[in-house]
């Protein structure tokens, strides 16, 4: 006979149903509802009432036992904490036990972005031989790096999204939210010159009715994860570190956007942060570089104090 669903698997189950009505991105909901249905097995069928700050403590330590990192402990800790507010609101429980519970300390990792030079070669040199479709490759890199948008929005543009007259794409953002943000002349070149051979390809495959601007040689849609692939194939081969992927040239964006001096909030509105303290860890990775170029190149930066 199938086990009747606890209190706390109930409201999981409930409140994983709100997070998908409201358009919350598909990874978040996956995410949530792994970890919540994990903590709904921990504590089994205890009453909202029953489970404090302790037992939470108590179930983060069952995690880490399990071997998990200080990023997954604390990931779990924040879905807890989103489900909390979610039952306040619903008058569920008065009071968010989850949020007495300190965050795990996680290592502050800056991610290495490559320099404005180092980006300039890959893009300028043309597509090495590795690159299957060099047009499309071209316009992949030019938009990852020229527009800052990340991978999903990347692949989810379709033709009808390009504003040629305007020069800017029609981009949707986490939680389907729409934003525009403009492409410079080396991309609109790019694309100019990859529609074309993308028609050709469609038309090769019979596929005369496909609305993505970036397809694959079988005349469909790229994924994410063919992108990833993609990319990282082509900085390897033009002698960028092997850990770049997409996400490196959205922060490579944000970064030498603030470096030539762009306002933080315009950067924010490019690429689509909600909040401001988002984009402001690219002042972070910007303020590290002035430092090293100030050690390295200033005169006076690496002298030995003069003692009296």
């Amino acid at each position: 006979m199938a086990q009747h669903a606890t209190i706390v698997e109930k409201a999981v189950a409930k409140f994983i149903r709100a997070l998908e009505e409201r358009n919350a991105s598909a990874h978040t909901v996956k995410a949530y509802r792994t970890d919540l249905a994990q903590f709904a097995e921990y504590v089994g069928p205890q009453r909202w009432s029953d489970i404090d700050h302790v037992l939470i403590r108590g179930y983060l330590a069952h995690l880490y036992e399990r071997g998990l990192s200080k990023t997954s402990v604390a990931r779990a800790l924040a879905a807890l904490r989103s489900l909390y507010k979610w039952l306040a609101q619903e008058g569920e429980v008065e009071q968010n036990p989850a949020a007495l519970v300190a965050t795990p300390k996680l290592p502050k990792k800056l991610p290495r972005v490559p320099t404005i030079e180092e980006v300039n070669t890959v893009l300028d040199s043309g597509m090495p031989e590795c690159s299957a479709f060099e047009e499309r490759d071209q316009v992949m890199l030019e938009l990852l790096y020229g527009c800052g948008i990340r991978n999903s929005e990347l692949i989810g543009i379709n033709l009808d999204d390009i504003r040629w007259s305007n020069d800017v794409l029609l981009v949707r953002g986490k939680g389907r939210k729409e934003r525009y943000v403009p492409f410079g002349e080396s991309a609109k070149q790019a694309m100019q010159f990859y529609l074309p051979q993308r028609q050709r390809v469609l038309a090769e495959a019979r596929r005369t009715n496909e609305r993505a601007l970036l397809i694959n040689l079988r005349g469909t849609r790229l994924t994410t994860r063919s992108v990833g692939r993609i990319v990282k194939r082509i900085a390897i081969a033009r002698g960028l570190s092997p850990d770049v992927h997409p996400h490196t040239l959205r922060h490579a964006f944000g970064t030498h956007m603030l470096e030539e001096g762009a306002d933080l909030r315009a950067i924010q509105e490019m690429l689509g942060h909600e909040r401001l303290s988002t984009t402001q860890r690219y002042t972070q990775l910007t303020v590290k570089h002035v430092m090293e170029v100030y050690d390295k190149t200033h005169p006076h930066a690496k002298k030995p104090a003069v003692s009296n």
